[in-house]
């Protein structure tokens, strides 16, 4: 069964970040600045770190593209990360002199901060260093994540596929719910320091961003994922690995902070009826992505038994706020077993607005994959007759 899989490699102060994916058909146009864009859209956001000014991300193509196109290889991708030179004595793969002092290099991480998987990952690791472990627990290892989604959007579009996303809460305020959502939500969404589009809860959110930085403290909240132009049928309901909803909460839920993920109305549906929760199906001749039916409401966000239904697909993301405060908490120095206070790492009051992009990258690559499984294909081109033969038939069906 074809699949379409991806890797990444890297330390958020190393030389580089590698992203490796492969499965993509031959012949899908690709160019750098598919890429570049998606990275820069993770880099925005009002309350993000200095790192964010140092950093001017670009992609380097090592494998897999060929006169602007692929061509069946794995695609192989690198983004160098510009602060090297300041980190390359802390982060050198050789042996260093002062490795075999009692000071041993620079920058040693002790003091684990509550929160993160500095404290879990030195103790399974058996380290010394918990900067062996935060360097790749970072959140700047989704550099790479983007860049192998920024492939899989591009495969997507070319089935009329849409993904975007757009801040619905942060940091306890709320933004109201537009009636209908802009058709290019992401150029609406883009345009906002916090890609929220209410632009008085905006102003409130980034009140509560400026009180944190004061403080010392940081802040979590939620987005919203919305993907159009899905046929139905991706998925399956016949095994538990191959159910969409599982793969996509999966998928989702090991960006670093996320702790939940809602589809359609998510945990609301515990509390409601079943008549105020499953959507009521009617005849819609003409469109076939749908199965010439359509659903007079969206509650089940596009998913039924696993499988898209072609309604869009709408998930609600929450990040928890950022384990570094700058007003650190108590833990413990793992060297000497006393209590102290947790290290503080350069970082951001809040990242909320780049998760809705990360998470938009792992959706992709979720759906890129579950395209490659039901439509198979060497090429773009066997891609695409598969993807048509399919919606003929389905056309066929209740028309």
């Amino acid at each position: 069964m074809p699949h379409i899989s991806f890797r990444t490699a890297g330390e958020s102060h190393g030389p580089a970040l590698v992203a490796l994916i492969e499965g993509v058909p031959a012949g899908l146009p690709l160019l750098a600045a598919d890429v570049d864009d998606q990275l820069r859209r993770r880099q925005q956001g009002y309350g993000r770190g200095r790192r964010m000014v140092i950093e001017t991300d670009r992609v380097e193509f090592l494998a897999g593209v060929r006169a602007g196109e692929t061509f069946g290889s794995p695609v192989a991708m690198l983004v160098r990360n510009r602060d090297w030179a300041n980190w390359e004595a802390i982060m050198d793969p050789a042996p260093r002199p002062e490795d075999d002092t009692p000071e041993g290099r620079k920058r040693q991480v002790t003091r684990v901060r509550p929160g993160h998987a500095d404290l879990t990952g030195l103790l399974k690791f058996d380290r010394d260093d918990a900067r062996d472990i935060l360097e790749r627990a970072s959140a700047r290892e989704t550099t790479a994540r983007v860049a192998a989604g920024a492939v899989a959007r591009r495969l997507l579009a070319e089935f009329g596929v849409r993904i975007g996303s757009h801040l619905v809460h942060l940091g306890g305020v709320d933004a109201a719910a537009p009636a209908e959502l802009p058709e290019d939500l992401n150029a609406a969404a883009d345009a906002s320091p916090l890609r929220c589009l209410d632009a008085a809860a905006e102003q409130a959110m980034i009140a509560r961003i400026d009180e944190a930085k004061k403080a010392g403290d940081t802040l979590g909240g939620i987005c919203e994922v919305v993907v159009t132009g899905l046929p139905v049928g991706l998925g399956a309901h016949v095994s538990w690995d191959r159910k969409l909803d599982g793969r996509l909460a999966q998928a989702i839920c090991s960006i670093p902070a996320v702790k939940g993920v809602e589809m359609g109305m998510g945990f609301a549906t515990a509390r409601a009826k079943g008549s105020e929760v499953h959507d009521p199906i009617e005849p819609a001749p003409g469109s076939v992505r749908t199965g010439n039916v359509r659903r007079r409401t969206n509650r089940a966000g596009g998913l039924e038994g696993g499988m898209t239904t072609g309604e869009p697909l709408v998930l609600k993301v929450a990040m928890k706020p950022i384990a570094t405060l700058m007003r650190p908490l108590g833990t413990v120095d793992t060297r000497t077993g006393a209590p102290a206070d947790a290290a503080a790492e350069r970082s951001d009051v809040t990242a909320v607005p780049a998760m809705g992009v990360i998470a938009e990258a792992m959706t992709a690559l979720v759906l890129a994959d579950a395209f490659a499984e039901k439509f198979g294909g060497d090429s773009l081109a066997e891609m695409r007759r598969n993807h048509d033969a399919y919606l003929a038939r389905v056309a066929e069906r209740l028309g």
